[in-house]
C-alpha cells in the first residue's frame, strides 16, 4: 500500500506496510539540476514500487484539491482533501514513469512532478531494507 497526500506544492509518501516510512517529494528547482535528469519533472525523492505486484494507492490531500496522474501508467486519482480515494495498479515492466498534478491547484501547481520507479521485487525488497 502506497499512501499519497498532496500538499501545496509538493507530494508526501507513506509505506505503511513496512514499518511506517513516510517521506516527502519536491521538484527539484532548475538551479539545483545536475546534467542528467529532466528540468521540471524530477524530483529529490522518487517513488520506489515492485513490478508484477498489485499495488493499493491512497490518495487524498492536506489542503486543496490534486490529481496525481501517471499517464504512462493509466493513473489519475483525484486527491480531496478529508477523503481517501484508493485505486489498484500493476506495473509490468521495470522503469521510470514520470507524471503531474493535474488539478489546477494554486500558483505553483505547474511544480508537482510525480516520479515512480519501477524495479524488481527483490531490488524493491533490498531498496525497503535499507530506509
Amino acid at each position: 500500500t502506497l499512501k499519497t497526500i498532496g500538499h501545496q506544492w509538493y507530494w508526501s509518501y507513506e509505506y505503511s506496510d513496512f514499518f511506517n516510512i513516510e517521506f516527502d517529494s519536491y521538484m527539484i528547482p532548475t538551479a539545483e539540476m545536475e546534467t542528467k535528469g529532466f528540468r521540471l519533472l524530477d524530483v529529490d525523492n522518487r517513488i520506489t514500487l515492485p513490478i508484477n505486484t498489485h499495488i493499493r494507492v491512497i490518495v487524498t490531500a492536506a489542503d486543496v484539491l490534486h490529481s496525481w496522474t501517471i499517464p504512462s501508467l493509466g493513473v489519475k486519482v483525484d486527491a480531496t482533501p478529508g477523503r481517501l480515494n484508493q485505486m489498484g495498479m500493476l506495473i509490468n515492466r521495470p522503469g521510470v514513469y514520470y507524471g503531474q498534478c493535474s488539478e489546477i491547484c494554486g500558483a505553483n501547481h505547474s511544480f508537482m512532478p510525480i516520479v515512480t520507479e519501477a524495479v524488481t521485487t527483490n531490488t524493491f525488497t533490498t531498496w525497503i531494507s535499507s530506509l
